[in-house]
């Protein structure tokens, strides 16, 4: 055990954290503190780890039934995520869950094909299934901007079922990205070198297209068609965006990082805008990483010029959010040690010296809950400023201070924590060698 598991246990915070059981009340003082807020944000100091996974599946359910929540925002690709909510929501082709989950391929596939997963898949095609026939069903939906090809596949789909001739002018477009291959790295290296190889224009003014077109691809009646329609335009939005992200990707991180996370802001505003303009009064829960979901101006990541979802949406959406943070101390994690390297089960270091995660290990309590709100009596208590983990899904733990730390203000940052002190890695559907073989012994080194 290190050191610093040995130091006196911080009292009057520890009398404050809220222990959990496992028992289905344990959240209570959660919700409570929820309220009504429209949006809900549940992150994961890792995108490996079970209990991260198996909390927030929990606290969604008891917001489904107990909030009215409808819409479930991840950080995953809005095609991906479509074609299980179709499956969530009794529609599509797919008969099983597995089968829904299909186009979760691109790295990292653990993140949503993994065992938890498909459990909250279940639960939630049987809440759907137990509805009103004209109740607005629950759904999936995917915030990010990677799928580039998938997402241009969808448009054209689309427009083939509706109106061929607009299908092949937008085929005309989309063609400009054919000559870079399937990897839209290698186009985003060539163009952002020479914008006059750029594809700029041709998704942009195919998104504007399926723009003007909207009353005649309308002229059926009917939810269905303008739910179709919406879900194409998106995909039209996330072909233009991932163009822009993969040419920016050479210019700097911030540039990336604030492109992609403004993206998610815009694409949930847009999904909420289209649910209210159908009559309904939709609310939220997002699933990302924390260092997505916490406000960035409470951390490290504002001195690099970054904000991010947690930001954007207490700025847009003030007095309507409720965030959720996730710390863990130790235990092991599912994470690659490369980008596009196979899932491996890795030993997570005990949290280091000076962090949010050591000190929450010195409660001596194995899992526990925080209220941060600037009215709870832990806001005066907790450090004001210390080191917080964050694993994404990559794990270097030999260069881990440098890796994965970063300064926060937790008060600020969250208005809810939730600590798990020990943690075991989420299970893949797929399990490679690297994951079966790949966990490290007690005996791994925890020192630096």
């Amino acid at each position: 055990m290190p050191v610093v598991a040995e130091k006196e246990s911080p009292t009057r915070l520890k009398t404050l954290a809220q222990p959990l059981t496992g028992a289905t009340a344990d959240y209570d003082p959660l919700l409570e503190r929820i309220g009504n807020a429209k949006y809900v944000l549940l992150g994961e100091a890792t995108h490996g780890t079970h209990e991260f996974y198996k909390a927030r599946a929990d606290i969604t359910k008891r917001l489904i039934q107990e909030k009215g929540v409808t819409v479930l925002a991840w950080e995953a690709d809005w095609p991906d995520a479509l074609r299980l909510s179709r499956y969530i929501q009794g529609q599509g082709e797919d008969k099983t869950a597995l089968e829904a989950l299909g186009d979760f391929r691109r790295f990292p596939g653990w993140m949503w094909r993994n065992a938890d997963i498909l459990d909250l898949i279940g639960w939630l095609r049987a809440y759907n299934e137990r509805r009103p026939t004209r109740a607005l069903k629950v759904g999936v939906y995917g915030l990010d901007l990677y799928s580039l090809h998938t997402s241009i596949a969808a448009v054209i789909g689309y427009l083939e079922q509706r109106d061929p001739q607009a299908a092949q002018e937008a085929r005309r477009r989309y063609a400009c990205f054919e000559e870079f291959g399937e990897d839209p790295q290698i186009y985003g290296m060539t163009a952002g070198l020479d914008r006059s190889l750029s594809c700029e224009d041709e998704a942009v003014e195919q998104l504007v297209e399926l723009q003007r077109k909207t009353a005649e691809l309308l002229s059926r009646d009917g939810r269905l068609a303008s739910d179709e329609l919406f879900f194409a335009k998106q995909n039209a939005v996330v072909a233009k965006g991932a163009e822009e992200y993969y040419r920016a990707m050479y210019r700097g991180r911030p540039n990336t990082w604030n492109l992609r996370d403004k993206h998610m802001v815009e694409t949930l505003d847009r999904l909420m805008e289209h649910l209210e303009a159908q009559g309904e009064r939709p609310k939220a829960v997002v699933w990302a990483h924390n260092s997505h979901l916490g406000d960035a101006r409470a951390t490290s990541m504002s001195l690099r010029g970054e904000w991010n979802v947690g930001q954007l949406l207490r700025e847009w959406h003030e007095g309507e959010t409720a965030s959720v943070g996730f710390t863990t101390f130790q235990g092991t994690v599912t994470a690659a040690s490369e980008w596009g390297g196979p899932a491996e089960r890795k030993r997570v270091r005990p949290g280091l010296d000076g962090s949010y995660e050591e000190l929450f290990h010195r409660f001596g309590i194995a899992r526990f809950q925080l209220d941060l709100g600037s009215a709870s009596a832990v806001h005066g208590e907790l450090p004001t400023e210390l080191l917080e983990r964050a694993i994404g899904v990559i794990y270097l733990p030999e260069t881990e201070r440098w890796s994965h730390y970063f300064f926060a203000r937790l008060a600020e940052q969250f208005d809810w924590v939730i600590h798990f002190d020990e943690t075991r890695a989420v299970e893949p559907l797929e399990r490679t060698a690297d994951w079966e073989q790949g966990e490290l012994p007690e005996t791994y080194p925890s020192a630096l």
